[in-house]
């Protein structure tokens, strides 16, 4: 299942050719300020360079060339904190630009009113307003977003979901939401534009998409605000720290006070510049996840929400079920043989044009080898469903066959002096009790047999339902079934609850009472009545096939209108949670071994006892300080991978992932820094940078 949006690879060549540059574009103070922690490194490369400068001059407060390779190490951090982000910009934008060469302005056959049959003006699409009607037919793309208002036909989507598969699209219910760019592939549609120029589906995908719209979430801007803290801290603490160089060289009378260049070194690696550098690349990367997965979300903050989940509302229909019902067993009346039942119905089915009609003739075709017949050549009359008698068949010569609803063919045999046998009355209750949906088969004043249909849940989902259940994720089945029916197809599914008789004013309750507990809800649905509740929740995954109330409603589309793809999104959502949690940690831990580098070469020389915390033996002063701002540098190249894509979640309990977090990631944090260190030193000891 791959679409045009999701043939991006992560280290495409062109992709980080434009990051490199782009890495440098960004070295705009402007830019800087939006991140605090970054922005004290800017400050602090500018002024080594300043000093760098002044040394060249011959008034350089350190070796010309120490303050000229903390400089550049410096500018090097910044460039690739900038590298890491302008990377994970430039998939949602080339994602975005895939999108864009999808869409493509068409002739679109205007209408004068909503009739197929009315005056035609060809229009182009760019010029259609919300509020238009067009007629589109096989083989020509629809020209704008909109809701089908008159016919049925098979459109490829493959386009916008990547799905090779037609779907069908019809006036009423719930799949009659098209998609501009989209392309009719049978028949003809009628369709009503819902937006206009700039505001189309595929508009707000090329928005969302695109890294640079992204707005922070409120988790990200609060960790943002913390390191910022951290860093303010660390700098108070270096600030203080020059008086009370001098003072003890001029108490102790002997050593050098400690230079501003070292300050500079000590304070960018203790400040947590490796999660300042990486926060903004993690953040667009958990929006690109969902992409990938074939989910357009609106926002981050949706993103972030869905790893919180602990509810999971779904509807029934075109959710959790296929969403038509189809025959699956022929129940004959006592002295009645299933062959015989299985011909009437087929024949009382064969101009029936609805899902539950076809799937009563594919399935006398399956069981017995029926083939089809024309009614024509059976001088047969088809006698249409109607509202009033609930009943539908067909007229063939002396032979009336009909099927119907349980009451509606109850009193159809009594009108005709008949009744409905007590054991086909039983077999229709049975069925109704499972869940299913009993069609009563007649021939003239006699009842054949009961047609069984079902509504077909969804190959798969029962085991999905299950990993959320480990995942700690209650699902709630909502439909407007009565009980017994919704009760049926809870077990069958593997749901946990469900709520049935569900209006939208019921669903919108159950949220509101479950937000009221303090528990983050989650709703899937597709149709029109499932808007509200989709308004309410707090993330809110609309199906792609669902009608354009649920989508606009939703803060999330799954193009592959899979209910279940919420687990994807619940565990994107808490992989991008975990990725800033583990990352922070080390970032945080990394600080351990920078101390042991930099504070006895900073102080040694005024107090020799310090260079017992040389646990690393580093060559020399100036050597170990290069080799943890060089350090402080390279660990970021190393991090971006894991950052864009994510720390792999495994649904563990909180106190688990907390102590496998500490020990990979807190642990790691602390003993990487020191190998990298020491290593670093020994390089430079051997080019003779020392």
């Amino acid at each position: 299942m791959t679409s045009h949006a999701h043939a991006v690879r992560t280290f495409d060549r062109t992709l980080i050719m434009k990051a490199i540059a782009d890495a440098f574009r960004k070295l705009s103070p402007r830019l800087q300020f939006r991140n605090p922690v970054m922005f004290v490194v800017f400050v602090c490369s500018v002024l080594t360079t300043l000093l760098w400068i002044q040394a060249i001059a011959g008034h350089g407060e350190a070796p010309t060339a120490f303050i000229f390779w903390v400089s550049v190490w410096l500018w090097f951090t910044l460039l690739f904190a900038n590298f890491a982000e302008a990377l994970a910009e430039g998939r949602g934008k080339a994602q975005a630009a895939a999108l864009r060469s999808t869409r493509k302005d068409v002739i679109a056959k205007k209408l004068a009113e909503p009739k197929r049959d009315a005056s035609i003006v060809f229009t182009p699409s760019n010029e259609l307003r919300a509020g238009h009607y067009v007629l589109v037919e096989a083989n020509e793309q629809v020209p704008g977003d909109g809701e089908v208002i008159i016919g049925a036909a098979s459109v490829d989507e493959s386009a916008i979901t990547g799905e090779s598969a037609p779907v069908i699209r019809e006036a009423g219910g719930d799949r009659s939401a098209v998609t501009g760019g989209t392309r009719v592939l049978s028949d003809w549609l009628v369709i009503k534009i819902t937006q206009n120029p700039g505001e189309s589906f595929l508009d707000r995908m090329i928005a969302m998409v695109e890294g640079a719209s992204r707005r922070k979430t409120p988790n990200e801007i609060a960790l943002t605000i913390l390191l910022a803290k951290f860093t303010l801290i660390f700098l108070l603490a270096c600030a203080t720290l020059l008086p009370y160089s001098i003072y003890s060289v001029q108490v102790a009378g002997k050593g050098n006070p400690i230079t501003l260049t070292v300050l500079v070194a000590l304070l960018v690696c203790l400040i947590p510049t490796t999660i300042g550098a990486l926060l903004s690349a993690i953040g667009i990367a958990g929006m690109d996840r969902m992409i990938r997965a074939n989910v357009i979300a609106t926002s981050g903050r949706a993103v972030e929400a869905a790893g919180d989940v602990d509810v999971l509302l779904l509807d029934k229909t075109g959710t959790i079920t296929l969403g038509n019902r189809q025959a699956v067993a022929f129940h004959p009346a006592p002295g009645i043989e299933e062959r015989t039942l299985a011909d009437t119905a087929q024949l009382a089915s064969l101009a029936d044009e609805t899902p539950e009609g076809r799937s009563i003739v594919v399935l006398a075709k399956e069981r017995f080898g029926l083939r089809e017949r024309e009614l024509q050549t059976l001088h047969a009359e088809f006698v249409p469903f109607t509202a009033q008698t609930r009943m539908s068949g067909v007229d063939m010569g002396e032979r009336r066959i009909r099927k119907g609803a349980l009451d509606s063919v109850d009193r159809y045999l009594d009108s005709l002096g008949s009744h409905l046998p007590p054991a086909v009355k039983r077999m229709a209750e049975d069925i109704a009790r499972r869940g299913a949906t009993p069609l009563i088969v007649t021939e003239g004043d006699r009842a054949l047999g009961v047609i069984e249909l079902k509504d077909i849940v969804k190959g798969g989902i029962k085991e999905r339902f299950a990993e959320l259940r480990r995942m700690g994720i209650k699902t709630v089945m909502v439909t407007g079934d009565n009980p017994l029916t919704a009760a049926a197809i809870a077990a069958e599914a593997g749901v946990d609850d469900f709520l049935a008789e569900a209006t939208p004013e019921a669903k919108l309750k159950l949220i509101r009472q479950m937000q009221g507990e303090s528990r983050l809800v989650a709703m899937c649905g597709d149709g029109t009545n499932d808007a509200p509740a989709l308004a309410q929740a707090d993330v809110a995954v609309a199906m792609n096939t669902g009608t354009q109330a649920a989508k606009e409603a939703g803060n999330m589309v799954d193009l592959d209108s899979n209910p279940t793809k919420l687990i994807e999104v619940v565990e994107i959502g808490k992989q991008m949670l975990i990725t800033r949690g583990s990352l922070t940690t080390f970032s945080i831990a990394n600080d351990v071994a920078k101390y042991f580098a930099i504070i006895p070469a900073a102080f040694a020389t005024t107090y020799p006892a310090l260079n017992t915390l040389n646990v690393m033996k580093l060559a020399t002063p100036q050597s170990a300080i290069l080799s943890a701002v060089i350090f402080n540098a390279l660990i970021i190249i190393f991090l971006i991978p894991l950052a864009l894509k994510g720390v792999k979640y495994r649904p563990l309990g909180a106190g688990h992932l907390l102590r496998r977090n500490l020990l990979i990631y807190g642990l790691g944090g602390i003993i990487v820094p020191f190998i990298g260190i020491k290593l670093i030193d020994m390089l430079l000891v051997l080019f003779g940078l020392a």
